[in-house]
């Protein structure tokens, strides 16, 4: 599903289809693309979004490949074309999500500890209601819970994240990627982020809505970042 779909290109129920924004931190000065290539990602969109629409309307365990095709008038092998397995149709920008962490400390600022770098990203992912972080709405959010198959597809991409992270932090302080420091880092910090991406579901499902999410979560995210700071306030600093 893509986050980027404005409402003036969808039905009322295609909206509500693009209440999670998540997945696609798109870049906001993308290389124009050729009209092959366009045409390409309209189609990976629109199949997207129409089985998102379809899962939350009938529940992901449901709704069948078979549907989805006949949904966005294509046939069934292209929609598998696109997208091999059916939980990449209602998480389909995975490899954005589990780069992030380490993506953030790549990036962090000169002097600026992985730590840091991440606590102050999140924060401002918080103060921006991101669906990255986990603002994804009552509809979507509503989905993934009420799935086995999509519940465990997102704890296996917290998990690779994590090690993701662990990778990054092996590199930038030139340890082996299997050395105890690194991983135990990444499994700190990474846990802190599920923790606090749960929270927000958590709070979305009893119905608060983002604002008072993001009340909630500016409180309680530098709490959970300071229980980090005896182990990792000096970690990685370059």
């Amino acid at each position: 599903m893509d986050p980027n779909t404005t409402a003036s290109n969808t039905t009322a129920s295609d909206t509500t289809a693009s209440d999670t924004r998540g997945w696609n931190p798109t870049a906001p000065h993308a290389p124009a693309l050729g009209l092959r290539e366009t045409k390409k990602r309209e189609t990976r969109q629109l199949i997207s979004d129409r089985a998102t629409r379809l899962f939350i309307e009938q529940g992901f365990e449901r709704t069948t490949i078979a549907e989805i095709a006949d949904a966005a008038r294509v046939a069934k092998k292209t929609v598998t074309n696109y997208f091999p397995r059916k939980e990449d149709l209602a998480l389909d920008h995975q490899e954005e999500f589990v780069a992030a962490l380490a993506g953030t400390v790549a990036a962090r600022e000169p002097g600026e500890t992985p730590l840091t770098a991440l606590r102050r990203a999140f924060l401002a992912a918080v103060a921006a209601q991101d669906p990255v972080a986990g603002f994804a709405g009552p509809a979507f959010t509503r989905m993934i819970a009420d799935s086995p198959t999509l519940s465990s597809c997102l704890r296996g991409l917290h998990d690779r994240r994590e090690e993701a992270l662990a990778v990054a932090l092996a590199d930038m302080t030139a340890t082996p990627p299997d050395d105890i420091t690194p991983r135990t880092a990444a499994a700190l910090l990474g846990g802190v982020h599920r923790v606090l991406f749960t929270r927000i579901q958590q709070l979305t499902l009893a119905g608060r809505t983002n604002p008072e999410i993001a009340q909630v979560l500016a409180q309680e995210a530098p709490k959970a970042f300071d229980l980090l700071t005896p182990a990792l306030a000096e970690y990685g600093r370059s």
